[in-house]
């Protein structure tokens, strides 16, 4: 597959070049992101703008769904009364894919959704709209391995039972209902027991998860083994309430999140943070942009395309 889309980029870099050159129009993009504060979706939009500009020569915007589903379902609406080629658009809530689908459809406009997945029953309803990502069942058992493949197992308290928080981004997300899911999965798979201590909502924010950390830490104390984080932003701000209760990360108490950011490699190399899974931003963004020239030139669309996860530990 990448083989043949890389074959297909290139004819279609070369004629499009020609193509646009000769209409003096650059292809029009319209980008809605369900929340611009979004640690990892700053570096994904950034990244996936400047490639669309740079590579393409698009005309791209880009605008800010702030957590709202029905701003963003404007946002498509207007993207499309503005004559956009191609719509990419970052979810606010997946439920709501079927809703987007059908007006880009009805607009005749292809569409690529990113980093939050629809079911496949909502992807089924168009021939011209495709999902970009990477399979969250494989980011939540990279976290579960991270644990398993301790020395202690994750059992840091020597209780013989790995006694864990789980912090939750979005439970309505897919990507947040299979990290959770499978990164306690890769430990019962390894044999090792659990016990859940605490599972609260974080929305992906690093003050929600300080604060949901906090709580867990006060209550349950030395009892928790692992803080198990959707995302790297509840991550900090689980590290932060970790420190403040004063734990130790790696002696006394284990953390793991996704993502890779930048800020989280540095502590997970510095022995602060246990681990952490890279989503590719690059990786997903370039292939994203790539697509969605692809879909604009009316070439036949995969429903799903995948970026691997990597594990990140010290």
């Amino acid at each position: 597959m990448k083989k043949i889309l890389a074959l297909v980029l290139v004819s279609l870099m070369v004629l499009g070049t020609v193509s646009f050159a000769v209409a003096e129009t650059p292809l029009k993009v319209g980008i809605s992101i369900y929340k611009f504060d979004d640690n990892f979706m700053t570096l994904y939009r950034q990244e996936l703008q400047q490639y669309l500009e740079e590579t393409y020569g698009a005309d791209v915007t880009v605008v800010d769904g702030k957590g709202d589903q029905a701003e963003q379902t404007n946002q498509v609406n207007t993207f499309i009364a503005d004559g956009v080629d191609v719509l990419i658009i970052n979810l606010v809530q997946s439920s709501a894919a079927s809703t987007v689908i059908n007006l880009a459809k009805d607009a005749g406009i292809p569409l690529v959704l990113i980093n939050r997945e629809p079911v496949p029953e909502d992807l089924a309803l168009w021939d011209r709209v495709c999902y970009v990502g990477a399979d969250a069942r494989q980011s939540g058992t990279f976290q579960g391995e991270i644990i398993a493949n301790l020395a202690d197992k994750g059992d840091v308290n020597g209780s013989g039972v790995v006694e864990y928080v789980m912090i939750i981004g979005d439970p309505e997300n897919v990507d947040a209902q299979y990290r959770t899911e499978f990164s306690i999965k890769a430990l019962t798979d390894a044999g090792i027991e659990v016990k859940e201590l605490m599972a609260q909502r974080g929305d992906w924010m690093q003050e929600k998860g300080q604060e949901i950390a906090a709580t867990a830490l006060a209550q349950f104390g030395d009892e928790i083994d692992v803080i198990f984080c959707n995302n790297d932003g509840m991550g900090l701000g689980a590290l932060q309430a970790i420190k403040d209760a004063g734990r130790v990360v790696n002696e006394n108490i284990y953390l793991v999140g996704v993502d890779a950011l930048p800020e989280v490699v540095q502590l997970v190399e510095s022995g602060e943070f246990t681990g952490t899974v890279l989503n590719d931003h690059i990786g997903q963004s370039h292939t994203a942009a790539d697509v969605a020239i692809i879909a604009a030139a009316g070439e036949p669309l995969e429903k799903n395309y995948t970026v691997d996860y990597v594990k990140v530990t010290d």
